[in-house]
Order: structure tokens, then sequence, then C-alpha cells
């Protein structure tokens, strides 16, 4: 069983900087690839980010330079770091993983960005 619960989200200005947390229980996780999608209102869910357990990433175009993901293999927890927010950066995100076929995800958690 695979349980994933994020964290972190807010209201922030344009420009400024927040941290997701997704903490993960369930077997294998130093092996898993971890990944962010983000929900905008309205909108279909969409990939954000993702890492694999040996470290390599993955970046939509959107996000590329200014999100980082990275985990903690010893927490069981994988973070996104969002530098230089941009209103359409506004979603719920949610923290996923996928296990011998199912997906998983978190509850999400809010981004706004807004002035």
């Amino acid at each position: 069983q695979v349980q994933l619960v994020e964290s972190g989200g807010g209201l922030v200005q344009p420009g400024e900087s927040l941290r997701l947390s997704c903490a993960a229980s369930g077997s294998n996780f130093m092996i898993a690839t971890m990944n962010w999608f983000r929900q905008a209102p309205g909108k279909q869910r969409v990939f954000v980010a993702s890492i694999t357990g040996s470290g390599s990433t993955n970046y939509a175009d959107s996000v590329k330079g200014r999100f980082t993901i990275y985990r903690d293999n010893a927490n069981n927890t994988v973070y996104l770091q969002m530098d230089s927010l941009r209103p359409e950066d506004t979603a719920v995100y949610f923290c996923h993983r996928n296990r011998f076929g199912l997906n998983y995800w978190g509850q999400g958690t809010q981004v706004t960005v807004s002035s």
C-alpha cells in the first residue's frame, strides 16, 4: 500500500518561492520514480516533474529552470522547490507514484500565485 501526503502550498506573490513536500509510505521508496503533477481550475492534470530512484530528473518545459525536484530517501520524502513563481503556476499540486501498474495520488496542496 502506498500513501502520499503533500504539504507546503500557500499564497505567494509573483517572483516568490515555495517548497512542496510529499511524504511517502510503502515499500521500495528508494527505487521508485516519484512525480509531481498539477491541476489548474477547469484544466486537466498535467505533468510537472519527476525523479527516478537514481536521481535522474525530468521537467515540463513550462517549469524548467525555475522548479527543482529532489528526494530524501532516508525520510521517504520528495520535494519540489519552486522559484520565480508566476500566476500561471497557480494550481493544486499532486504527488504521484506508479507501483505495479497502479497509480497512487496524494490529496493535493493548493498553490496560489497572486499579487
